[in-house]
């Protein structure tokens, strides 16, 4: 038993040190954003694409065991980012039954010889994210407790101050203002709050996450706190109203997360954009009703590559049962409690493994210069069989949803000639189609996947001269984030 015991205790340990020893985004400095205000890089150049995962209650639903756990498989799934409520009650308790608030907003006295408190269990969290080379997206209050009252504009100055003094020194920290709310409701408190913040820490990038269908340029498109902005495109399916006429968007559009890239971009001075909150999987349709159809993986993907190939600097996922972080004797908010399906189980639904895909397919081609650019769709459709593309100088992807016939325009990048290749998003697999002709081409993708899913992927156009991808290759890359398979033998 004892040997069994320290078998174990050595494998944690060498597990811990092989990712200590791996290098870390932030090795290559500080996040920035680039000269163009389109993405987030880092002081050396190096590409910083947001792959985030939504684990909104993991400060105080998980004990430590489970929240290694959990930030291992983020890791192991290519996740980098991973988006949490510091605090959702005035107090908030953690699992251990710690308060975030022992004394109101004074927290001079926070730190309890002896005890376990509440920020000494989100310093844990926050160190192990770093031990896994990941961001903690810090929303610092959730925008109904300001919205109700509980913060004053005086105790965002304390709280801010607090955050700041506490966190200026880690290097994988991003602050988020808001926190599923419209910055006109309180903004003086957001203000104080940010601007605590900013005058003690000067190492870290600030957004704002907004309510659902809102971008957060609406409000703080000039502020000098906001460094990039952030849309929820929120969990509604096309035409599902549900009673609210105001919402800025047309009818019909709910899906179209694509829209919001360029409405944020219409508001000076441009700046990096991505979909904070987009459709979980797993959660009923509109969130309400338990009864509603469950947004599935291809919805998710269908999600991000919308919102990347618009022009966004990344994206984050989520999950019902992980961003609640469920498991037995844990009410629900949305469909199903944690005795149906647990937030360890979700790890192991498919979109929360394929996300992966669209950072490597990004990664692989030169990043600074790529744009939106739907001229390369010679005919194009609405909703699902809206097609859309992107591109660099030398090369172009295309998202096809429904894997319907397109028409392309190769001429829109160099070449004389270019190699053509369809990447399955579910998989990652890629597949040669051969060499082409510059000029305008119809292609019809190749159904892969049985009847009753949905067959999407990108076409991928390269100029020939460029080596960006092999034509014996069958991946993008090698996908070593997953780590070896376990011998169930050993």
């Amino acid at each position: 038993m004892k040997r069994s015991l320290l078998i174990i205790l050595l494998a944690t340990l060498c597990m811990g040190l092989s990712a200590a020893n791996d290098k870390k985004p932030w090795d290559n400095g500080r996040l920035r954003v680039s000269e163009n205000q389109r993405f987030l890089m880092h002081e050396n150049g190096t590409p910083f694409f947001w792959q985030g995962e939504t684990g909104w209650l993991l400060p105080e639903r998980l004990d430590r065991a489970e929240a290694a756990w959990y930030l291992q498989r983020c890791r192991e799934a290519g996740y980098n980012v991973v988006q949490i409520q510091v605090i959702d009650g005035v107090p908030a308790y953690n699992i251990y039954g710690q308060p975030s608030n022992i004394n109101g907003w004074d927290f001079s006295g926070i730190n309890r010889k002896g005890v376990y408190g509440y920020w000494d269990h989100l310093d844990y969290i926050i160190d192990l994210a770093q031990q896994n080379g990941i961001y903690i997206g810090m929303v610092c209050i959730w925008g109904g407790l300001v919205k109700a009252g509980l913060l004053s504009v005086e105790d965002a100055k304390k709280y801010g101050a607090f955050l700041a003094n506490r966190y200026k020194n880690k290097p994988n920290i991003i602050w988020f203002m808001g926190g599923d709310i419209q910055g006109d409701i309180k903004p003086e408190v957001w203000n104080a709050l940010a601007n605590s913040i900013k005058s003690i820490d000067k190492n870290h990038l600030m957004t704002y996450h907004p309510r659902g269908r809102y971008t957060s340029a609406k409000w703080w498109s000039k502020t000098p706190w906001m460094d990039f902005h952030t849309f929820q495109s929120g969990h509604r399916k096309y035409g599902q109203r549900m009673g609210n006429a105001d919402y800025p968007i047309p009818d019909n559009t709910e899906e179209d997360n694509w829209m919001y890239v360029d409405s944020t971009w219409s508001y000076k001075p441009m700046k990096p954009v991505l979909d904070a909150e987009p459709s979980y999987e797993d959660i009923p349709m509109g969130l309400h009703d338990k009864n509603e159809p469950r947004w599935q993986a291809w919805d998710v993907r269908r999600y991000a590559y919308w919102s990347v190939f618009a022009g966004s600097c990344g994206h984050t996922y989520g999950h019902n049962a992980i961003m609640q972080m469920l498991k037995p004797g844990y009410p629900t908010s949305y469909g199903d409690a944690g005795d149906v399906k647990t937030w360890y189980q979700a790890l192991n639904d498919p979109g929360f493994n394929q996300m992966k895909y669209l950072k490597q397919l990004i990664l692989t081609f030169p990043y600074f210069e790529r744009v939106p650019d739907q001229s390369i769709i010679v005919e194009n459709g609405k909703q699902y069989n809206r097609l859309i593309a992107t591109r660099g100088n030398d090369y172009l992807l295309v998202y096809n949803y429904t894997s319907r016939e397109m028409k392309l325009d190769l001429t829109k990048i160099s070449g004389q000639k270019k190699n053509v290749w369809w990447y399955n998003v579910s998989n990652g697999e890629l597949l040669y189609l051969g060499e082409y002709d510059s000029k305008v081409i119809t292609f019809r993708p190749r159904k892969s996947i049985s009847a009753g899913f949905i067959d999407d992927g990108v076409l991928i156009a390269v100029d020939s001269n460029k080596g960006y991808i092999g034509k014996n290759q069958t991946e993008i890359s090698a996908q070593t984030l997953a780590g070896k398979a376990r011998d169930l033998n050993e």
